[in-house]
This record gives structure tokens, C-alpha cells and sequence, in this order.
């Protein structure tokens, strides 16, 4: 079968970094880690797996920095290589091995990426894996499996840039019928946001801000409203149809960035503070928004989340950051910020008195027709269109893609 495939080795990354400066198509045109290429059917690595025929398998942010290589080094070491692509997924299974009970060929799933203590082969779970804290598992390159913490990353698993992948029976979640297969690609990026608010829930009095309208910040926007939040939403974004989309899903107010940090007048204005000009370099507020959600993951997002939070305020980090260079930290220690992190998602998330997955209360929130994410799915090209597809994902504002997926047939 046909995958999208990432081999890291030094030549091909320092071929594709000199390569890349010229044109980002060099990434993908096989010189470097990325390659389109023939592979063989996965094969059920024990009873309690399944194979799974991939329906849509989405385009993620994090997949696209390890394609232009901006992903950080750091992770090298919790994976192994060759690896398929993709972790947004929808699927149907297509076998199902000898101790798997619950499933039968046929059912309509979405995969949990994450390769926590279970889907690795151990019956006795690690201490954060026993609390239902499966990003945090500490077993990500032991077990029963290559190293590679989620779907799409370990070499053993396969991912959803290809038209057949591998999961654990724990890992399967079955999508009801009134669900869009659009809708249910979104679940796993509607677990991340919802993970993010259901940790930093603001109060209905404070002030939001959310830097970055694509599909994670848009889910933050979602995950909000559709668990009850009545506060005032403002979402910093890059194009006017981002800005369409946030206002359609329930934010408040929308500001368009710019160069030259117009933008922090706008803000100050909103949250009542004042803008200060230093003799060199970036403004900031004083005054400012209650809480961030920072959603990009560079620089110059992580120094505005800083410099537009107020004192005592919380910035939350969900963009994945990777390396930050000339990050000023001044701000967080003067203003005694607040700054947690939220990654992934995970099996105990309390919402209205009830523990849940978050993939559960996703689906719960999209089966009841609180939430509707599928229109965020701009794009669906077949796997052989990957060129186009990464295109269309790295220019934004010029194809107004907000989820590329690549789609398979039935």
C-alpha cells in the first residue's frame, strides 16, 4: 500500500534544511525525511489488535512541523524510524484479532493516537496511567511496541496517511451514525481543546484570550462555549476567514494580527488596560486579559500571550512550542504570571460531577448536536495529492484551508 513515510537521517535532514530555504516543496519532493512511497499491509502484532481502513486521516500542525523539519530534536529520542504519518483519523475496522470481543469488521471508529501502558503490553499501569493521565504515561518507548508515544510517530503502528493502520482494542472508540465522518476527524483536536478548558475553565466574569484561530484555537473557542462558558472571547487570528470562523463558533470579538503589533491597542482597549512602549522593542499592556490560550506555538505568539495576560493572570500553552529562540521571559516573573501547559488529552476529565475520556465527551458533545466541527474540514484530497494537500496547508491565506485531510475510499 501507499503511505506518507518520515525517515530521519542526517543527510536527509541537512538536505532538506538547505533545501528548504529555497522552497518549502523541497520537504516533501523526497530529498528530504518526507516520502511518498510504497509499503507493506500492517500485520496484527497480537490478539488483542486490530487493522483499521483508513476513511479520512487529517493533516495536524505537529505532523507538518516534523515535515519541515521545525519539530525539536528533543523527541528523537521517544520514537524510532521509518514512521507513517497521521494521527487524526476516522476508520472502519478490517480485521480483528483472536482476543479482541468488543468489536467486529465493519464498526466506524476513531483512533486514541496515544501509545500509553495499555496499547504497550502492560496489565500493571505506570502511576499516571493508573490515574487516567495517559499523556503522561512513562512508558513511551518500552513494552511490547517500538518507541513513539502516539499513532503516527511509532514505526511499529503505522498512522493515517495510508490507507491501513494498527490499534489496540483500548485505543477504539465507536462513532455513532448522526456523526459526520467531517465531524469525527475532529474528535482527537476537540479532545485536545477540550483537555485545555476543562483544566483552565475560566470563570463567566473573566476576559478570554485566544491567540491563533486555526483548528486548535478554534476548538478552544468550541470546547467554551459548548461546555458553558459565558465569558468574553476575543481570538487573535492571521486572515479574515478565520476570523468568519471563530465568530461563527461563539468568540466575542475578533482582531486580525499585524507586524507592526496594532493589535495590542485593540486588546488594551478591550480589557480596560494600557499599552506601554518600551525605548526598544515590543509594547505591552498593563491591565490585560484574565487568561490565554496560546495556540501557535512561536515566539512571537508565547511573547504577546505574556505581554497582553495581566497581572496574576494565566497563560496556557497548547500550541506546541518545540525550540523558542529570543523569548522574552521578563513579563512572566514581573507579572507573576501563571503559565501551565496542555497536552493531548486524557481518561479522566471532570465535567458536571461525571469523570470522563475526553474522546467520550467529545463524542458525547457531537452526537447531541452541541457541537458541530465538520465544516472545519475545507479540504479532502486523495493520498496521491499530498503535494497539493501540504500546499494547501502551508498556505493558508491564500487557499483558506482550515483542516486538509487526505480521504480514502470506503
Amino acid at each position: 500500500m501507499k503511505a506518507i513515510q518520515f525517515d530521519f537521517t542526517i543527510p536527509r535532514y541537512i538536505i532538506g534544511l538547505a533545501l528548504g530555504k529555497l522552497s518549502p516543496r523541497f520537504f516533501w519532493s523526497g530529498v528530504s525525511c518526507t516520502d511518498y512511497k510504497e509499503i507493506p499491509d500492517p500485520k496484527l502484532p497480537g490478539d488483542d489488535w486490530v487493522v483499521v481502513k483508513t476513511r479520512l486521516g487529517g493533516i495536524c500542525g505537529t505532523d507538518m512541523s516534523a515535515v519541515k523539519l521545525t519539530a525539536s530534536t528533543y523527541s528523537t529520542t521517544l520514537v524510532t524510524f521509518p514512521f507513517v504519518l497521521g494521527h487524526e483519523n476516522i476508520s472502519r475496522i478490517e480485521q480483528v484479532g483472536s482476543g479482541v470481543s468488543d468489536w467486529q469488521v465493519g464498526d466506524r471508529v476513531v483512533v486514541e493516537p496515544i501509545l500509553w501502558c495499555k496499547p504497550r503490553g502492560f496489565t500493571e499501569l505506570c502511576k499516571f496511567c493508573a490515574k487516567g493521565e495517559i499523556n503522561r504515561c512513562e512508558r513511551k518507548t518500552e513494552g511490547n511496541l517500538d518507541p513513539g508515544f502516539q499513532t503516527g510517530i511509532c514505526k511499529d503502528t503505522g498512522g493515517s496517511w495510508s490507507s491501513k493502520f494498527l490499534a489496540h482494542e483500548s485505543q477504539l472508540y465507536r462513532v455513532p451514525i448522526n456523526i459526520s465522518d467531517e465531524n469525527a476527524l475532529m474528535i482527537e483536536p476537540f479532545a485536545i481543546a477540550l483537555h485545555a478548558v476543562l483544566q483552565n475553565f475560566p470563570k463567566d466574569d473573566e476576559q478570554v484570550l485566544i491567540i491563533g484561530a486555526g483548528t486548535i484555537g478554534l476548538g478552544i473557542i468550541a470546547a467554551l462555549r459548548a461546555l458553558g462558558s459565558q465569558s468574553e472571547i476575543i481570538v487573535l487570528g492571521r486572515y479574515g476567514f478565520q476570523a468568519e470562523a471563530a465568530r461563527k463558533i461563539g468568540a466575542s470579538r475578533v482582531i486580525l494580527g499585524s507586524r507592526n503589533n496594532g493589535f495590542y491597542n485593540e486588546i488594551a482597549q478591550w480589557s480596560n488596560g494600557i499599552v506601554k512602549h518600551p525605548i526598544i522593542g515590543k509594547p505591552l499592556v498593563i491591565g490585560g486579559v484574565d487568561a490565554t490560550f496560546e495556540c501557535v506555538g512561536s515566539s512571537g505568539s508565547l511573547d504577546d500571550a505574556m505581554r497582553l495576560t495581566r497581572n496574576g493572570g494565566r497563560v496556557i500553552l497548547v500550541g506546541e512550542a518545540g525550540v523558542v529562540k529570543n523569548l522574552d521571559w521578563t513579563s512572566m516573573i514581573t507579572q507573576e504570571l501563571e503559565v501551565r501547559a496542555a497536552y493531548l488529552y486524557n481518561h479522566i476529565e471532570s465535567y458536571k460531577g461525571k469523570q470522563w475520556k475526553a474522546f467520550d465527551l467529545a463524542i458525547d458533545l457531537m452526537a447531541s448536536g452541541k457541537v458541530d466541527l465538520g465544516w472545519l474540514v475545507t479540504h479532502q484530497l486523495p493520498l496521491e495529492d499530498y503535494k497539493q494537500a501540504f500546499e494547501l496547508t502551508t498556505q493558508r491565506g491564500k487557499s483558506e484551508s482550515i483542516k486538509v485531510a487526505f480521504e480514502f475510499d470506503e
